[in-house]
């Protein structure tokens, strides 16, 4: 099986998750921030050990399943149609995580007692965020019908043409919303989020309805 170069990278990044939550684990208190509300204020804690360690052993399971479904796809051939893409999807999700992860750390660490921290949380996660998701606009367009990655409803499976119109239409409106979710670093906590799931949302709907329009469409 030949494991491709994004591939190793995930597996490298597994290892810098566990090392990083090795360095940090002696100067974490004994309870570490694990959730936060939309106001970026923690609601949520869990025991050191738990809360360092927990965020890697997640990502180690993505990255399996990240690893292994699109090999056992009945559409895997199409997968490898655009493999340079999905690498630089899970290339870019890797190192979303990871800064993730860093600030959470990072939070409580400095964060004493909880609650109270030195930055802001909300803000410092929409820029990657919407940098993610305007990374999966540009791919949508270049992806081929496959059961794992992509638009998949009904109607873009069940036809190719359906299938490209959808996605070249969502990578455009991604792009779109990702734009408009980055503009969030202006507003509080309580707003800034919104630009950014508002968005995703409404795209999202969009999509599944733009694609039965064009597969009822194509059927007359």
């Amino acid at each position: 099986m030949r494991i491709h170069a994004s591939e190793w990278f995930l597996i490298l990044m597994a290892v810098v998750f566990f090392a990083t939550g090795i360095a940090f684990y002696p100067y974490m208190p004994a309870q570490v921030a694990s959730h936060w509300n939309a106001a970026g204020q923690v609601n949520g804690t869990l025991p050191r050990a738990w809360g360092v360690f927990i965020f890697p052993i997640i990502f180690v399971i993505v990255a399996a399943l990240l690893m292994i479904i699109p090999r056992v796809d009945p559409k895997r051939e199409n997968i490898k149609k655009f493999r340079k893409p999905f690498g630089l999807f899970l290339v870019a999700f890797s190192l979303v995580l990871y800064y993730f992860y860093l600030l959470t750390l990072m939070w409580s660490v400095s964060g004493a007692p909880f609650g109270v921290s030195s930055f802001n949380l909300m803000q410092l996660i929409i820029p990657p965020l919407a940098a993610l998701i305007y990374i999966i606009g540009m791919i949508l367009p270049e992806t081929e019908p496959n059961w794992t990655i992509g638009i998949r409803t009904p109607w873009t499976i069940s036809s190719p043409t359906v299938w490209r119109k959808t996605h070249r239409v969502g990578g455009v409106v991604l792009r779109i919303a990702a734009v408009i979710g980055f503009f969030g670093v202006f507003f509080s906590p309580q707003v800034s989020i919104w630009f950014l799931i508002a968005p995703i949302l409404v795209s999202a709907l969009g999509l599944v309805i733009y694609s039965y329009v064009v597969y009822e469409k194509e059927r007359k």
